[in-house]
């Protein structure tokens, strides 16, 4: 069962995604808060798997949120709920470690399809926010390269074997699979990559392997 607090000052959107929510009996939201002061408070309480953040919310912002959670709560991966129109929040939610982003405007199946992502330990981008990030990164691609790279080298033949498996998208689970390997071998090869690169989180250390041209 994968635990969830649900986070956004609309109760009337809270509602929604409870509802398609409950559709998955194998998610269960066990919390929900109108602001994100309320969620931090909430998290620490309840320990949640996942957090959904709307990133417009009173008192406590989604951002400050999420980076709040990062220290509080560092078990739960962080998902911001977001409108097609908030691309220029998602440098900002990268830095404080959110490991997904959904549109609210998204078919409902994204949204419980990134839940179980991020769950399972990997990114989660809705399609057209992934199109933006891609199209914000090739405009600079040729002149971050040589750093990408540079910090990529600094990797063991392993390592970035799984942060190519790791940027094209595959959790914990399915890196073990396709190496064969266990999953802590895994989670131990994330850690030391996140470490390694200086990045707190797999959807930072994505896109320096898209800079880096391990991935297309």
């Amino acid at each position: 069962m994968i635990r969830i607090l649900l986070a956004d000052d609309e109760a009337m959107i809270r509602a929604g995604v409870r509802a398609i929510l409950a559709s998955d009996p194998s998610l269960e939201v066990v919390a929900e808060a109108a602001d994100g002061r309320q969620a931090v408070d909430l998290a620490i309480g309840h320990r949640p798997d996942v957090v959904l953040l709307d990133i417009r919310m009173p008192r406590l912002d989604g951002l400050a949120a999420a980076a709040e959670l990062r220290n509080v709560a560092p078990g739960a991966a962080v998902v911001m709920l977001t409108t097609f129109g908030e691309d220029d929040y998602i440098a900002k939610a990268l830095d404080v470690g959110a490991a997904g982003f959904l549109l609210k405007s998204g078919d409902p199946r994204e949204l419980i399809a990134g839940i179980h992502a991020v769950a399972e330990g990997a990114a989660y981008l809705s399609p057209k926010v992934a199109q933006r990030v891609i199209t914000q990164l090739s405009g600079g691609r040729m002149a971050k390269g040589a750093e990408a790279r540079e910090r990529v080298e600094s990797l063991t033949d392993r390592e970035r074997e799984v942060l190519a498996l790791l940027a094209a998208g595959l959790s914990n689970a399915e890196i073990a699979r396709r190496l064969h390997i266990v999953e802590g071998t895994v989670k131990a090869y994330v850690s030391a990559i996140l470490n390694r690169l200086d990045v707190r989180n797999r959807v930072q250390a994505a896109i320096i392997a898209y800079e880096a041209g391990l991935v297309a």
